[in-house]
């Protein structure tokens, strides 16, 4: 299926339905009086947050959505029905904004999050609402209100707790196959990733944690060079990035240290508070070089790479490295996720202590 992590849509409530002027006429009731029921409520529009959806393909194409209208009213005290609701389900981090001032309307953040985009109008009252004691046989009806409508904005930024960042071919798709259970196309061949990936890693029994993966970036990403740009949104709701290097390059003239450091610096240009997140250095294909000079171009890397923060070596593709790097991962996760909500941490069954 085709990522999609932008769309634009109309949502129309229902219009309330028309109240009734009417009055009883029975065979020994010359003088009935009014009966002329309410119209009904217009339809709502609602937007519900599924964790089984993970693009926004759907409103691509189907733009507008609008709910039913309400009923008129009629004669014998009868009201008209409301019209009928309409659910609109998105994915789970979904950013909804007004198209028009651009304003964020809500953030759809929690399964099953249920929320009103835009409400129907209330029905008009029928004569029987008029009634009194000076006003016998009342003939005043309202008609219905219009409902809201608004045009959206539909935005996706999806929630995960680790995200891979790195030049085309650094191997992060290997990685996160490795780890999870995610299955990316894997090709020797650069930009094989065209959109985000997200992977359930499972360390033990009920803990786990979820990768997300972005097309690699090159060097004037932040201007709109490649295609990772188009998709750093996805990592900004991130607890820990992982930069991901190849540490052995196809390409002998390739220096894996100015990769690395132009990838920061378009991490820099693009969002200043994403360069800021806990990031860890991952080198891999460390199965590529020979073991004998492993040790010195890991601390020849590091040196020149100025890096202070941790540091690990690993083989995606061998599976050299990545148990510890899960389990060094799970403990940071868990440790944020504990400092975020210390109330609710020990019922989050992903994050409880081993027994």
């Amino acid at each position: 299926m085709k990522f999609v992590d932008e769309a634009t849509i109309e949502v129309i409530a229902g219009d309330g339905g028309n109240g009734a002027a009417s009055f009883r006429h029975e065979k020994y009731k010359e003088f009935g009086g009014p009966d002329g029921g309410d119209g009904g409520r217009g339809g709502h529009v609602y937007a519900v947050a599924d964790s089984n959806l993970n693009t926004l393909i759907d409103y691509r194409y189907t733009r507008r959505h609008e709910a039913g209208r309400g009923q008129n009213g009629m004669g014998s005290d009868m009201f008209g029905a409301a019209g009928k609701d309409i659910t609109l389900r998105f994915p789970v981090g979904t950013i909804i904004s007004d198209q028009e001032t651009g304003e964020v309307l809500h953030e759809l953040l929690v399964p099953g999050e249920r929320i009103v985009l835009v409400k129907g109008g209330d029905g008009g009252f029928g004569n029987l609402r008029f009634k009194s004691a000076v006003n016998r046989a009342p003939r005043q009806k309202t008609a219905g209100r219009p409902g809201e409508r608004l045009s959206l904005k539909l935005e996706l930024k999806v929630l995960a707790d680790v995200g891979l960042l790195g030049m085309p071919n650094a191997g992060k798709s290997t990685f996160i196959t490795a780890v999870s259970n995610a299955r990316p196309k894997i090709a020797d061949y650069p930009f094989t990733t065209l959109y985000p990936n997200l992977g359930v890693v499972r360390v033990g029994p009920e803990q786990s944690f979820v990768v997300a993966d972005i097309p690699g970036l090159i060097e004037g990403a932040s201007e709109g060079a490649g295609l990772g740009h188009q998709f750093l949104r996805h990592l900004q709701r991130t607890r820990l990035l992982l930069h991901i290097v190849d540490l052995a390059p196809f390409d002998e003239g390739v220096d894996p240290v100015a990769q690395a450091k132009a990838i920061v610096e378009e991490l820099k240009k693009y969002d200043s508070e994403l360069y800021n997140k806990p990031r860890w250095l991952v080198l891999n294909k460390i199965d590529m070089v020979p073991e004998a000079e492993r040790a010195a171009r890991v601390k020849d890397f590091v040196k020149r790479f100025k890096w202070k923060g941790p540091v690990y070596e690993i083989s995606a593709l061998a599976h050299q490295g990545t148990d510890l790097l899960v389990k060094a991962i799970y403990q940071h996760v868990r440790t944020e996720k504990i400092a975020e909500q210390p109330q609710q941490a020990e019922y989050d069954p992903r994050f409880a202590d081993d027994a």
